[in-house]
């Protein structure tokens, strides 16, 4: 869950990356860094901590000027949380730097080869092998940065989301995508680089978002070049607009995101249903599933492919789907699916649910359910998610951003937009009498109000938390 921020315009660099960064602290992380070019000079800090750690570090170590820089929140993976093995990362010559979420797995053979070509390494990371990587292929078949990326990502086995920036070539960064997300804030003159988009709402609605398998290269006054990593072709990119504001993205007043994200379940829950629940004429419409309807009731089985708390919703929504639509369902851990030889066909419906649209394992697992023919069914929250993009249907959830970690809202959303396509298939098959079809649409409808008559009435969950959050252990039967 590592966050990246960058920047490359007219403006001063540092407060959009730092205030970037704070955006991104939702997403957890053990360290943070900056790298910001000053016209003559690349200046790196970094620290374990948190972003606040960073800011005070930076006072001491560095100056803040320039209208160039990257940011990063680091997740250990490889190497402990420290100030070394925070991001961004040098290559030996201190010309290239770079930040990294993700894994490089075949890291240990990389770091080998480059420690016989006289290369040293002073963090434990993969990411530090990566910038060498890019570093010798540059040198080696003397080619401009850009292509030194494609080149060196093509020896490399593993996921990642980076951003690389060169000081003797200060106008570009070049960026790239595999199995991580990564989208680029287009403005008037200016670029900014981004986990997601939640760092420059305040400054463009418009976003590229990088597909699997994707490098650009950022250019001050030029246009963005989007290449295939793999064979070098060019993509026509697309810009979307984006539907979130700020006010979306911030607190409300709210002490911190989850307790907002908790209040917002009502909103949430009724935006889920508009357009979709019509209760006076008893109708569900989905267009994704209308379009599809033959494929849903003839299916053998449905698989539910999902992670975390999606895989969570999935196992509720798996009771509903038998009980009143009798129909058969597996839920799968996405990340366990993808690695084993699972068993299905043409004839199987996949629903794969994710918040985000992004989460890899669900990706991979989608490509390996189509690449056996099966039809897949998406359920996001985000619009234009590459989970929206990769899925021959699907429904979104209209949940909003979701900012905290622990999921709420999300999780309510995607059950009810699993529990509506259980009944519409119900009503569809005759598993579900008249009468109980028009019942359980009358009590869905009543649904928000009652969420929001348990959130106002919560003294008793406070005294509740009172005696949990003393407790060293828990019995949940």
């Amino acid at each position: 869950m590592c966050g990246i921020v960058g920047y490359i315009g007219h403006r001063d660099a540092y407060p959009i990356i730092i205030e970037g960064l704070r955006r991104l602290e939702y997403r957890g992380y053990d360290s943070a860094g900056i790298a910001l070019y000053d016209g003559t000079n690349l200046n790196v800090s970094k620290t374990k901590g948190k972003v606040t750690d960073l800011e005070c570090r930076i006072e001491k170590e560095i100056t803040i000027n320039g209208t160039v820089g990257i940011g990063h929140t680091r997740w250990a993976t490889h190497g402990i949380p420290n100030d070394v093995n925070a991001h961004p990362h040098y290559s030996n010559s201190g010309n290239l730097v770079i930040i990294h979420n993700g894994i490089i797995e075949n890291y240990e053979s990389l770091k080998k080869e480059l420690i016989k070509r006289g290369y040293s390494f002073t963090s434990d990371t993969d990411t530090e092998i990566l910038i060498n990587l890019i570093e010798d292929v540059k040198q080696k078949e003397n080619v401009k940065l850009g292509k030194a990326v494609q080149i060196a990502l093509n020896q490399v086995v593993g996921a990642y989301a980076i951003a690389v920036f060169d000081k003797n070539k200060p106008d570009e960064i070049v960026i790239a995508r595999l199995g991580s997300p990564l989208a680029i804030g287009i403005g008037e003159d200016e670029f900014f680089i981004a986990s997601d988009a939640t760092p420059f709402l305040e400054y463009t609605n418009n976003a590229i978002y990088l597909e699997d398998g994707e490098m650009a290269i950022i250019r001050r006054h030029k246009d963005i070049k989007i290449r295939k990593i793999k064979d070098d072709s060019l993509v026509n990119p697309y810009v979307q607009e984006l539907q979130l504001n700020l006010e979306q993205i911030e607190k409300g007043g709210y002490d911190h995101f989850m307790l907002k994200e908790i209040f917002e379940q009502p909103r949430a829950i009724k935006d889920t249903f508009r357009g979709r629940l019509q209760t006076d004429k008893g109708i569900i419409k989905m267009a994704g599933v209308d379009d599809n309807l033959e494929k849903f009731l003839n299916a053998n089985k449905i698989i539910i492919i999902a992670c975390g708390t999606s895989w969570h919703a999935g196992l509720v929504s798996e009771y509903i789907f038998e009980d009143i639509a009798r129909i058969p369902v597996e839920v799968e851990y996405a990340s366990e699916f993808r690695y084993r030889n699972p068993v299905i066909n043409e004839n199987d419906i996949v629903i794969a649910i994710s918040q985000s649209g992004e989460t890899a394992d669900t990706l991979a697992a989608i490509k390996l359910a189509k690449s056996r023919g099966a039809f897949v069914f998406g359920v996001c929250n985000v619009v234009g998610s590459s989970i929206a993009r990769e899925t021959h249907a699907g429904a979104y959830t209209h949940a909003g951003p979701e900012i905290g970690v622990a999921s709420t809202k999300a999780f309510t959303t995607q059950i009810t937009v699993l529990t509506l396509i259980a009944l519409k298939l119900a009503k569809a098959k005759g598993t579900i009498s008249n009468s109980d079809y028009h019942r359980n649409l009358s009590e869905l409808e009543l649904i928000p109000k009652k969420v929001e008559k348990a959130l106002l009435s919560d003294s008793h969950i406070k005294t509740i938390v009172a005696i949990i959050i003393i407790a060293i252990s828990m019995l949940f039967t």
